[in-house]
């Protein structure tokens, strides 16, 4: 299902023995589009200190509750690796926070989260893995020393959602609002798509627009470039950010901008059109639900 991060933000982040604090901020993958961490704000227990979670970690969330369990002890998360969120986080950071808790390296596959579609199928104790704790652990560890060397000089990738919210959006022939907003599927967490608020240009107006329309994103002059026209997108679908967004809205958008759709997968021509002419609205929630790891999204197991 695709949540606004909004409504994720402030929610209670509980270890297997208490609550740890609460969500904060995002950090996303500007590459691949998809949450990598959670900024989570700690209570007195930890000094009020900010700590990185990953959705490795995640377990199935009580959206009721607002409430996201994870598989970390209080202990873990106390000894965990020291970050500061105000800057961007760099690859070597990232390789000291997935070391400690034993995650590999989410990059480099083929997949969104390694060679795989789902954050958890990371986590060493996913029963998928088929090999005991020591030969894991020991494979990991070789993996770790390896991956540290040759990412030691990458640039940081990874963004927050908060300090990116504001950014300016620019269509094909000037300024059409600003980011307001992301969409997330809640199990593989890919971003797909970005709320933008165009009510500068238009009255309460309100689009979503996918990461793969962008053109560039501009961290020095703080804008965003999409490959669409202004009237595109002001003739778009408004998006309502009190209700659920539906697969019919998802066939809607891309047959407006004429775009396929992030769980096309291959079949008839690429175009909405075709798309509209081959599937049916219950076949496009059936794809939806069902799509295996060569898609890019599946929202249902």
């Amino acid at each position: 299902m695709l949540r606004n991060l909004d409504d994720i933000n402030n929610a209670a982040i509980s270890a297997t023995d208490g609550q740890i604090g609460h969500v904060k901020d995002f950090y996303f993958d500007d590459d691949a589009w998809a949450v990598r961490y959670f900024v989570v704000e700690t209570g007195s227990w930890l000094n009020t200190r900010r700590v990185l979670v990953s959705p490795i970690a995640v377990m199935p969330p009580n959206w009721q509750d607002r409430s996201l369990p994870v598989k970390l002890t209080m202990e873990q998360v106390r000894n965990s690796p020291s970050i500061d969120t105000d800057k961007p986080v760099s690859r070597q950071h990232e390789s000291q926070v997935l070391g400690y808790y034993g995650y590999p390296m989410y990059w480099g596959g083929a997949g969104l989260w390694g060679e795989g579609l789902y954050p958890d199928a990371m986590d060493p104790g996913f029963a998928g893995h088929g090999v005991t704790w020591e030969q894991r652990e020991r494979e990991m560890q070789a993996w770790l020393r390896a991956e540290r060397d040759r990412h030691r000089n990458d640039n940081p990738r990874l963004r927050s959602c908060e300090a990116v919210t504001g950014y300016h959006i620019h269509a094909m022939a000037g300024d059409i609002g600003h980011l307001a907003g992301f969409l997330v599927d809640d199990q593989t967490w890919a971003i797909r798509y970005l709320v933008v608020d165009t009510s500068n240009w238009w009255l309460g107006h309100k689009v979503l627009v996918a990461p793969h329309w962008i053109q560039g994103v501009h961290w020095v002059d703080q804008t965003v470039s999409v490959d669409l026209t202004r009237e595109a997108i002001q003739t778009a679908p408004a998006y309502d950010p009190d209700r659920d967004w539906t697969a019919a809205q998802d066939l809607a958008l891309h047959q407006h901008y004429g775009r396929s759709g992030y769980w096309a997968d291959g079949g008839g021509d690429g175009s909405a059109d075709s798309t509209a002419r081959n599937t049916s609205e219950s076949k496009v929630e059936c794809k939806l639900e069902n799509k295996v790891d060569s898609s890019l999204i599946e929202t249902g197991r």
